[in-house]
């Protein structure tokens, strides 16, 4: 089945097309800390990624992501970004997932806060 897969979805990780493309014609960079793989041609005309799980664009890190889309010509594995003491390390986009931030008084906050700034109508 995941032969299948592979052959026909492309959030499955690459498709058999994909590998044959990466075989073919792809130089390997690097890989960020998730583990997904960043390619180029030899002429450095095309560069992509290989997701190591699921295919979700919020888990490239800043510096590949400037790099895929040639903000910078040097990969991040030959010239890291320099970093700030106050900067966090990055995370996915968490939105529609239970880890997505629900701020208090939420529904999905689990313990709504009674609201004090209005006061709702009931019918006579």
């Amino acid at each position: 089945m995941s032969f299948l897969a592979r052959l026909v979805t492309w959030w499955n990780g690459q498709t058999l097309g994909t590998q044959l493309w990466t075989m073919r014609n792809g130089v390997l960079v690097g890989t960020d800390a998730q583990g997904n793989l960043f390619y180029r041609t030899r002429d450095d005309a095309r560069r992509w990624v290989i997701y190591a799980g699921e295919a979700e664009a919020s888990r490239i890190a800043p510096d590949w992501h400037g790099w895929l889309h040639r903000t910078w010509d040097t990969p991040p594995t030959e010239r890291p970004l320099p970093r700030k003491a106050w900067e966090k390390p990055h995370q996915e986009n968490l939105t529609g997932t239970p880890a997505a931030y629900a701020p208090p008084g939420s529904i999905r906050a689990g313990t709504p806060a009674p609201r004090r700034d209005y006061e709702a109508w009931v019918p006579e």
